[in-house]
């Protein structure tokens, strides 16, 4: 069931692939090819408990012949594993004893029966003292949860994690549950946050069966561009050596980033377009992807309305290399949201911008919050013999 050092963890290849078929913009060729090696992976690892559940869906047709030799054969395994945890008990020591529990574990989590893995690895944890040993286990059942995409076997897992640091716990393991809570954060469109333990991960990273480490870079320049400020970038993402190294492998990321913080918005938008169709075929960004499309688009429309008090339209249209109407459509919606600080004269052609005072905006938020209470209060008075 283990990932080899370096490799993805071949069930979470395999989410990917099952979420690929689900998707309308992946070719019908594609499809095949993909049906075709997620069913062969199936069979090669007796996956019935998946199977099941997938013809049930209507992923894929039934193959009762394949699905009852899958069975058979979990029968012949599952005999083989209680018939090692008994010989355990009887002749040999209690680490035997609990190896005989987590092999009975990584059986149930290779053939995909979530319930049951859940509760052997609960069952091995109780033979389990060691603090290092039972972070292992967590590490088994969030990656259970990611290809279940269970949020709340996620968080719940996270969290006791960080309760079994307090009792003790090796750095390497805190980094990678740096990445899991990393990953959990993106998933759930927390993305300050994933930058910031991304980040935080960038020269330690280990963790290799969630996926591959330029799938790591791609998720932290991502969400960092988002996240953090102008100079923050530069520092964190833009010059970072461990980003530098891989950045350019991967289609379109290097002038997404580099483009922006040099402010070609033209080179940017090209770049961008490139990338959509990766962040939309992401199994944990694509029920982001709207979301995400919109805050990119904010940020990059805010920084170049920071350089110009006020400027023409056709300008900023000429330096995004669009036309004239696509711009005034998507700033008077990003204006109406309240995304962007600036109004537009269409009779002059002119965007003016008016860039919100701190301190003044916090005065004028106290004020109109001051007001509403004491009306809430007066309103109370009338009903309320004081």
């Amino acid at each position: 069931m283990e990932a080899e050092e370096g490799t993805q963890q071949p069930q979470l290849v395999l989410a990917h692939k099952l979420f690929l078929l689900t998707q309308n913009d992946v070719d019908d060729i594609e499809k095949v090819r993909l049906r075709d090696e997620v069913f062969n992976f199936i069979i090669a690892n007796d996956m019935a408990p998946l199977y099941e559940n997938l013809v049930a869906n209507k992923i894929f047709d039934l193959d009762q012949k394949a699905l009852d030799s899958m069975r058979v054969k979990i029968e012949e395994e599952l005999k083989k594993l209680d018939e090692k945890i008994a010989d355990a008990e009887e002749n040999l020591g209690e680490s035997e004893v609990r190896e005989a529990h987590l092999a009975k574990s990584l059986f149930y989590i290779r053939i995909g029966d979530k319930e049951k893995a859940l509760e052997q690895l609960k069952l091995t944890e109780s033979k389990t003292v060691a603090v290092g040993q039972k972070m292992d286990l967590v590490f088994y059942t969030l990656q259970i949860g990611f290809f279940h995409k269970d949020f709340d076997l996620i968080s719940k897992s996270i969290d006791k994690a960080k309760n079994l640091f307090e009792e003790g716990g090796d750095w390497e393991r805190k980094n990678r549950l740096k990445v899991f809570e990393g990953l959990y954060c993106l998933s759930t469109r927390n993305f300050k946050k994933a930058a910031d333990l991304f980040l935080d991960s960038i020269s330690t990273f280990t963790t290799y069966e969630l996926f591959p480490y330029d799938t790591f870079v791609f998720y932290t320049v991502l969400t960092s561009i988002i996240s953090l400020d102008r100079v923050s970038l530069k520092q964190k993402v833009v010059d970072a050596p461990e980003i530098l190294t891989v950045i350019g492998k991967i289609p379109y990321l290097s002038d997404f980033l580099n483009s922006l913080y040099d402010c070609q918005y033209k080179s940017f938008f090209t770049a961008f377009a490139g990338l959509t169709e990766h962040i939309k075929l992401d199994r944990y960004l694509h029920p982001h992807f709207r979301y995400y499309m919109r805050e990119i688009r904010t940020v990059v429309y805010s920084q170049f309305l920071e350089s110009y008090k006020s400027v023409t339209i056709e300008a900023m249209a000429k330096a995004f290399g669009v036309t004239v109407d696509f711009i005034d459509l998507e700033l008077s919606r990003f204006i109406a949201a309240g995304k962007l600080h600036c109004k537009i004269d269409k009779v002059a052609g002119i965007l003016e911008t008016n860039r919100p005072d701190a301190k003044n905006a916090l005065y004028q938020a106290t004020i109109k919050q001051g007001d509403f209470l004491l009306n809430r209060i007066q309103k109370l008075s009338r009903v309320i013999d004081l």
